[in-house]
Parts: C-alpha cells; structure tokens; sequence
C-alpha cells in the first residue's frame, strides 16, 4: 500500500502549477499584456543592448515560468522574443523555453497522477484502455498532431500525454519540433513589433488562420497523420 505521505508530497509539484495558475489568472492578467509590452519596449531594449547574455538568459527564464505554471501572457511572451531577439534568435528562446516549461508541467502531472491514472485505466479494460493503447501504438504521430494543429490547448496538450505513459523523451522531442511552425509565425510577428508601436496599433494575431499559413501546418499535421492512416489500411486489407 502506497505511503500516504508519499504520495501527498508527489501531488505536490502539481498543486503548486494549479493554485500558481488560478492566482495568475486574475493577478498578472494585465501584467503580462501587450499594453505592458508597450509600456517597457524602451527600458526592455535598453536592457537587451547593455546586457545581451543576461536579457537571453532572463528571457528564456521567464518563458519557462510562464509556461510551467500555466500563467496568462505566453502569447505576449512569443511576441516578446521575436521584438527583443528578432526571427532569430528569437525563435529559439521562444521554443526551448515553452518546451522546458512543457516539459515541468508534463512530469508534474506524471508524479502527481499521471502513472495512476494510466495504471488504472489499463487494469479496467474497456474502451478506456483500447483509446490509451490505441494511443501508445501511435504515439508519435498523436503527439505531433496535438502540437501541430492550433485547436489543441497547450496546456492541455501537456496533461493528456501523462495518462498515457508518453516517455520523457518522445514527449519534449515532439514538443520541441511540433510547436516550430507556430512558434515561427509569431516570433517573425514580434520581430515586426517596431513598426506596430510606431502605428499605435496591436498585431494582428489571426495571421496564423490565414491561408498561406495555416495551410502549411495543416499540411505537417495530416503527413503526421499518415502514419495511424497507413496502420488502419494494412489492418483492413
């Protein structure tokens, strides 16, 4: 029989995200904004020009909190990197702090409930347990396509996989690659932030819902897809 105490401390670093999540909902919610970008582009930029090194490190350090505990602005961060960083390297910054941070929420949810829950649903059979398998033998292209395609939340994104037994490593390599596409879109938005600013204007972020881009990263998600469909052919015929 499980440690009471053990496990009560193992719930503890997703405890911790959620109250960190709702307090950061209502409490940062303009902090973390555009306006605010706005505010300190000149003090951010003067920051970044006197302390390169520093800025980078600081900047990917704050991407990954953001992300770890679920806090309101990872949009604005995105677009932060692409006006401080530029395309590159700020899309770099951009992708590695939300995959590290991906990645804290992600074992959290493991440690926390995660293998419970996987444990449980596979010992019930049913069709609980054939969608988990059914996940597991196409654990690549899932994980992709819930990357891949805009409609899957992010946070929610990082939770699912730890029902399922998902590794570490496939986990944050699917992560890492999957969230390139849109990551790209809007740090080359963020790179051309100056010009906003100067308009007085706010960017416009459906951009990643026009055709030209979102046709591409649909595209990445069905080649993705193949894989399940090609599966579901061989074991038809």
């Amino acid at each position: 029989m499980p440690n009471p105490k053990t496990a009560w401390q193992k719930r503890l670093p997703i405890i911790a995200i959620a109250t960190a999540a709702l307090i950061g909902a209502f409490a940062l919610r303009d902090q973390i904004s555009f306006a605010a970008l706005a505010q300190h582009r000149e003090a951010l930029i003067a920051f970044r020009d006197g302390n390169f090194a520093l800025a980078s490190l600081a900047f990917v350090a704050a991407y990954i909190v953001i992300v770890a505990f679920s806090l309101p602005g990872a949009t604005v961060a995105t677009l932060t990197g692409g006006f401080l960083f530029g395309l590159f390297p700020g899309v770099l910054y951009n992708v590695t702090g939300a995959t590290i941070g991906a990645i804290a929420v992600f074992l959290a949810a493991r440690a926390g409930f995660g293998a419970d829950v996987a444990a449980r649903i596979e010992e019930r059979g049913g069709a609980g347990a054939r969608l988990q398998q059914a996940l597991r033998d196409n654990e690549w292209s899932a994980l992709l396509i819930m990357r891949l395609v805009p409609a899957v939340p992010f946070f929610l994104a990082n939770l699912l996989p730890a029902f399922v037994g998902t590794s570490l490593f496939r986990f944050a390599l699917t992560t890492f690659v999957g969230i390139i596409p849109g990551g790209l879109v809007f740090t080359s938005v963020g790179a051309g932030l100056g010009e906003v600013f100067a308009r007085g204007e706010t960017p416009d972020l459906s951009i990643i819902f026009a055709p030209h881009i979102l046709g591409p990263i649909l595209g990445l998600a069905a080649l993705s897809a193949l894989p399940i469909v090609l599966k579901r052919f061989r074991k038809g015929a």
